[in-house]
């Protein structure tokens, strides 16, 4: 198995810290609003990286954290007089639902940033007495890193410290130097008077990026295997949690995996700049979430989603393609379970975990299991749909698999609506059985106006529901 690591600019093969385990941090959003489908490609490509570390046979431990205290959460909650708990918790809610109703597994452990107030303290002043940090001389209660003190400063990022721009966390005037970032930020007028905790320091809250050194510490110990998140927080973010982390005496992340960004239009998906598709309004289009997840994890992890309906319609054709083949092999010969993938396909994955190029050997076993299937050869259908499904299995996407196999027509319908629509084809069936066809027309017209389509097979009526 082998990554691209961020830190070396390199395909790097993976030699995890302990062997059989794998530890792994994935920093989640903060949760000042809704997630929006780039922040969903993240969960959904780390999520593949799980499900394939797992298949591999590791043990994994998932950390992805939950920043509920940060300069954008205070900021909204000013402009919306609020609590910025109650903003926090809401959009914690429906990240939370949105991952579910992606098939994104829940994470080991998902800690929030204030529940870890007393592992931040104990990082700040061990940083402190190795002289990697200093006490705003101003009295304001900041704490900044001293970016100087740190050798490898810039390193991960490819950055030369010279060149960089003043960190904005913090006023200039309390900095030794203007690239030193904020790791605990005292009081500042018109904040919240809630928003802040005790600390050696006096009241204040932690800055962004000594949360994660912290908790990742807290939860995988002073070293662990992958590191991810976005491409965009390399710098400042993970530039900041290195040094700080590695200055500690943290031997810290063994490898980093970024993943590409999701553009709308020329520029990247962001909260900030207002260009961003939700989940509901994927869903508007008609598009189901097992058909957005397909989306975003067809591509290789590491390259640029340009984001248009048109693609994604397409995308969720070939998804439906696939699922229409596992659900008539699965009429012919019985679902099985999900089986071992093809060498192909395994090799694909543990280079640089391609699923780009996982997803074509998936279409070439495909093509072989519609031709068994169209050729009666039950035997040979019987290996490729385990096959298959073993790769959806990989992807998350198995239609058989939960959360998908209740939305049995390929729609976006909960079980209990699957039920509904049983008992109208019993209903139609048992009219059929007595000869009555006006009454099994009826039903069957009853539920095409519905945009259900059936279809009759050797096996009994299929329906599917029908595109708009």
């Amino acid at each position: 198995m082998r990554f691209y690591d961020s830190a070396t600019r390199e395909v790097r093969d993976f030699v995890p810290r302990e062997p059989g385990k794998v530890g792994v941090y994935l920093c989640g959003l903060t949760v000042q609003a809704g997630p929006h489908i780039g922040h969903l490609r993240s969960g959904v490509n780390y999520d593949v990286l799980r499900r394939w570390l797992t298949r591999s046979g590791f043990e994994v431990t998932f950390v992805r954290n939950i920043t509920d205290i940060d300069d954008k959460i205070l900021d909204r909650a000013v402009a919306q007089q609020r609590p910025y708990w109650s903003i926090a918790y809401a959009n914690e809610v429906t990240l939370a639902a949105a991952y579910q109703a992606l098939g994104v597994q829940p994470p080991t452990y998902e800690p929030r940033a204030t529940g870890h107030m007393t592992e931040m303290h104990e990082l700040i002043a061990k940083l402190i007495a190795a002289g990697h940090a200093y006490p705003a001389a101003d009295g304001s209660g900041d704490v900044y890193f001293d970016v100087r003190s740190y050798a490898d400063y810039g390193a991960l990022s490819g950055q030369r410290p010279d060149n960089m721009q003043a960190a904005v966390d913090g006023p200039a005037r309390a900095k030794r130097a203007p690239g030193d970032f904020a790791l605990w930020k005292g009081p500042k007028p018109g904040e919240p008077a809630d928003a802040y905790w005790p600390s050696p320091w006096g009241r204040g809250r932690p800055g962004w990026h000594i949360e994660c050194s912290a908790m990742a510490e807290r939860y995988l110990g002073a070293e662990f295997d992958i590191h991810g998140g976005g491409l965009d927080l390399t710098f400042p973010h993970h530039e900041n949690e290195v040094a700080q982390s590695k200055a500690a005496g943290f031997g810290f992340a063994r490898y980093w995996v970024h993943h590409g960004l999701l553009n709308l239009g020329e520029a990247k998906m962001s909260k900030s700049l207002g260009n961003v598709l939700d989940l509901d309004a994927v869903q508007a289009l008609g598009v189901r979430p097992v058909e957005l997840r397909y989306y975003l994890a067809s591509p290789h992890y590491r390259s640029r989603i340009d984001y248009s309906d048109g693609a994604l319609r397409e995308s969720a054709v070939a998804y439906q393609r696939i699922e229409n083949f596992v659900q008539r092999a699965t009429e012919r010969v019985g679902p099985g379970e999900p089986g071992t993938v093809c060498t192909e396909f395994a090799a694909a994955m543990d280079n640089d975990l391609n699923t780009s190029a996982a997803l074509a050997t998936l279409h070439e076993v495909l093509r072989d299991g519609n031709a068994a299937l169209a050729a009666g050869q039950d035997d040979t259908l019987r290996e490729a749909l385990a096959s298959v499904r073993g790769m959806l299995d990989v992807l998350g996407v198995d239609p058989l698999a939960a959360p998908w196999r209740h939305a049995s027509g390929g729609g976006n319908l909960t079980g209990v609506v699957d039920a509904l629509v049983q008992l109208a084809l019993e209903q139609r069936t048992q009219a059929r059985a007595r000869k009555d066809w006006a009454a099994a027309d009826a039903v069957r017209d009853q539920l095409k106006q519905a945009g259900v389509v059936v279809e009759d097979t050797p096996h009994g009526p299929r329906w599917t529901v029908e595109d708009h």
